[in-house]
């Protein structure tokens, strides 16, 4: 290939990045390790309509940036994150289904030697199907064998690879002896870019009413603070008001001063009667509970008289 193709080539990129970067609100950025050319043709198919993918090296993306930073410091945010096999996924839908477009596909893949694995890795307790000449590979790896039916079975589950450690040539070989592909992979969301602020991914799993609940105690933390220090602020109206009411009340009562709301305690306060019905069932269900207690204690008593009575003797006789 030409020089004279490598730069078109080049200024091609340059020109599409930079459209699509003023275009597109949303950018996903993802990490592409050990994801094919068949995998990421699968995952442009889906996003079709919704999403554009495009990858490139990290020294062309930069330059970009920069270039674009001068007019839309917004940018310089995303230079920040463009370490390691990175891509953008450049879209305007909804964050959620989109993330879930690009998470969802995964494919197995055998372990390679020098990579981190993603969970830990268990050998189960199984006939192998290996001829005994291999007894030495799976003792070099600490896996405890035996010989059955002229075959190696691995007589416990064994705990391999540790989830982040790196997978060494012998783990990898006897994984593959054993056609365990382990681990799956596909593209990973590193950070999302959304109008000018960039987070994690996980910041999409909180819900409307996880932002209501903290919202919540903020206001009732304010309302506490406020009340306390005796510095009015909006979250501690209805306290105060509540508060000063009941002053109001208690000031009406002992002192015969009158209002209508005063009168309306004063009466209920001087006939138990309308306090109880007021109360609702709380009072006849605290007596119904009171009368069963008391039928309860009358029949063990009862009882304890008839067996004495069946022997036909005190306990002096």
């Amino acid at each position: 290939m030409s020089k004279v193709d490598k730069s078109s080539k080049k200024a091609a990129y340059f020109t599409k990045l930079e459209a699509l970067l003023l275009e597109y609100p949303t950018i996903f950025i993802v990490n592409v390790d050990n994801v094919g050319s068949n995998q990421m043709h699968q995952i442009r198919q889906k996003l079709r309509g919704d999403g554009v993918v495009l990858m490139g090296k990290n020294t062309m993306v930069r330059k970009v940036l920069r270039n674009l930073s001068a007019e839309h410091p917004e940018f310089e945010k995303i230079l920040n994150v463009m370490r390691g096999n990175v891509g953008f996924v450049f879209t305007k839908g909804d964050l959620k289904q989109i993330r879930t477009v690009i998470t969802e596909n995964r494919v197995r893949a055998p372990a390679k030697a020098g990579a981190f694995a993603q969970d830990d890795v268990i050998i189960p307790a199984a006939n192998t199907g290996m001829p005994p000449d291999k007894t030495s590979f799976f003792q070099a790896l600490g896996v405890p064998t035996k010989i059955s039916r002229g075959t190696i079975e691995i007589i416990s589950d064994v705990h391999l690879i540790a989830s982040g450690a790196k997978v060494g040539p012998s783990e990898a070989a006897l994984l593959n002896m054993l056609n365990i592909s382990p681990f799956t992979y596909g593209l990973t969301i590193v950070q999302v870019y959304d109008n000018g602020a960039i987070f994690s991914p996980e910041v999409l799993d909180i819900e409307d009413k996880d932002l209501i609940a903290a919202m919540l105690v903020g206001i009732k933390n304010i309302a506490a603070i406020s009340m306390a220090i005796g510095v009015p602020t909006t979250p501690m109206v209805p306290h105060a008001l509540v508060n000063g009411y009941k002053k109001v009340l208690a000031i009406a009562l002992g002192t015969g001063y009158s209002f209508p709301a005063a009168d309306k305690i004063k009466e209920l306060l001087s006939d138990p009667s309308k306090l109880a019905a007021l109360a609702g069932a709380a009072v006849p269900a605290a007596s119904a509970g009171a009368a069963k207690a008391e039928d309860k204690k009358a029949k063990v008593e009862e009882k304890e008289e008839e067996s004495d009575e069946d022997m036909g003797f005190g306990l002096f006789d």
